[in-house]
C-alpha cells in the first residue's frame, strides 16, 4: 500500500525512488510488524487474561510443566500475523503473485489453527479439532496455493528440486511436485506446533529460519548474485524477502512477551501459520531442502514424536521419556531455560550450516 503510494509519486518526488530498493522496503517491514506486535501485546494479553482466553496444558508432561503454564494465555499467533499482514501490505508489492500466494498460506492456516485453539478453549481438552479434519484443512490449502502458483505465476523452475552442494544436480519432479510440496508446506507447519511446547523455544529458531530466508529470497531474486552463486534466478522473488522480514520483525515483538516466563504462547494459531507460510517461500525460491537444515530443529522435534510412535506400536517400549524431544530433557531433570537455550544454540548452528550452502557448491 504505502510502497505503491510512495512509487506512484517519484515522478514528481525523486527522493522517493528509495522506496523501489527491496532493502529499504526489508528494513521497513522488520521494524513496522516489531513495532505493531509490541505495541499491540501487552493490552491483548490484558483483554486475553480477562477473557480467560487460555488452552488446556497436556497432563502428562513434567508436573512443574503443568503447574507454570496453567492459565498462560494463547492464540498469541493472531499478534505475530497481524504484524505479519500489516508489515507486508504496507512495504510489499501487492501484485505480486508470491507475495499474494504466501499471504494466503499464511492467513489460511493461521485461521485454521485458530479454530484449533478456540475448540480448546471451548472443550477445556488439549484436543482441540480433530486431527484428521485439521490435516485435510492444511491439504486443502496446500492444494490452492499449488494450483495458485502454477495457474498465475511463471515460475519455470517451479516443478524442479535442487540439492545444495551440487551445481548441477536438478530434480524434475513432474507430477509429484503436488505430494512434495504437501510433504513440505503440512511437515513443516505441523513441526513448528510440534517445537511450541516451551516458552520462546519455536519463536526464535523461527526468527533464524525467516532471516535466513529474507537473504535467500533476495539472492534469488537478483540475476547477478544468483548467476554468482550458481542458484536458479527467479524474477520478481526478491519480494519475497520483505515477507520474510515481517516474519522476524513480528516474532521479535513477540519474543518480548513469550521469552521465560512467558506471558502468552502462540498457540496453533501461530505455529501452523509460521510453518506453513515458511515453507511456502522456500517452495518458490527453491530451498526446500535447505528449509529442512536450517529448520533442522524443528525436524529433529518431529522425528522424535514419529520414533516414540512406531516404537511404541512395534515393541511397547519408549525412546524418550516424553516426546517430543524438550519434554524428554525436562524429564530428565534440565530447567526448561537450559532446554530452550541449547536448542536456540542448536538452531543457529543450523542455520549457519544451511546458509553456507549457498557457497558451498
Amino acid at each position: 500500500m504505502l510502497y505503491s503510494f510512495f512509487t506512484s509519486l517519484i515522478e514528481n518526488y525523486s527522493f522517493l525512488n528509495v522506496f523501489k530498493y527491496i532493502t529499504v522496503r526489508i528494513a521497513l517491514s522488520v521494524v513496522t510488524s516489531f513495532i505493531i506486535v509490541f505495541l499491540i501485546g501487552e493490552p491483548l494479553i490484558k483483554i486475553f487474561k480477562r477473557k480467560q482466553i487460555s488452552g488446556p496444558i497436556r497432563q502428562d508432561g513434567p508436573i512443574d510443566h503443568i503447574i507454570k503454564k496453567s492459565g498462560t494465555p494463547t492464540m498469541g499467533g493472531l499478534i505475530i500475523i497481524l504484524g505479519i499482514f500489516l508489515g507486508t501490505i504496507l512495504w510489499a508489492d501487492l501484485k505480486n503473485i508470491y507475495i499474494l500466494t504466501v499471504i494466503f498460506v499464511s492467513l489460511s492456516l493461521g485461521l485454521l489453527g485458530f479454530i484449533d485453539d478456540l475448540l480448546k478453549i471451548k472443550l477445556k481438552n488439549s484436543r482441540g479439532l480433530n486431527s484428521k479434519l485439521k490435516f485435510l484443512g492444511q491439504i486443502f490449502i496446500t492444494l490452492l496455493a499449488i494450483f495458485i502458483l502454477s495457474r498465475y505465476s511463471d515460475h519455470q523452475y517451479l516443478n524442479n528440486l535442487y540439492f545444495p552442494f551440487f551445481k548441477n544436480i536438478v530434480l524434475p519432479m513432474g507430477i509429484f511436485f503436488i505430494p512434495f510440496t504437501l510433504l513440505v508446506i503440512v511437515g513443516s507447519s505441523n513441526a513448528v506446533n510440534l517445537t511450541d511446547g516451551l516458552d520462546g523455544l519455536a519463536t526464535v529458531p523461527v526468527m533464524l529460519v525467516a532471516l535466513s530466508f529474507t537473504l535467500i529470497s533476495y539472492i534469488v531474486g537478483n540475476a547477478i548474485f544468483a548467476e554468482y552463486l550458481k542458484i536458479p534466478y527467479i524474477a520478481n522473488a526478491g519480494e519475497l524477502s520483505i515477507f520474510c522480514g515481517a516474519i522476524f520483525g513480528s516474532c521479535l515483538g513477540f519474543l518480548w512477551y513469550n521469552a521465560p516466563p512467558a506471558k502468552i504462547f502462540m498457540g496453533d494459531t501461530g505455529s501452523l501459520s509460521l510453518g506453513g507460510s515458511l515453507a511456502a517461500v522456500a517452495i518458490i525460491v527453491k530451498h526446500e531442502i535447505v528449509l529442512a537444515i536450517i529448520g533442522g530443529l524443528f525436524v529433529l522435534e518431529t522425528l522424535s514424536v514419529i520414533i516414540q510412535v512406531v516404537s511404541f506400536k512395534l515393541t511397547g517400549k519408549r525412546v524418550f521419556r516424553m516426546a517430543p524431544i524438550h519434554h524428554h530433557f525436562e524429564k530428565k531433570g534440565w530447567p526448561e531455560s537450559t532446554v530452550v537455550i541449547r536448542f536456540w544454540i542448536i538452531a543457529i548452528i543450523l542455520a549457519l550450516v544451511g546458509l553456507a550452502t549457498l557457497k558451498l557448491r
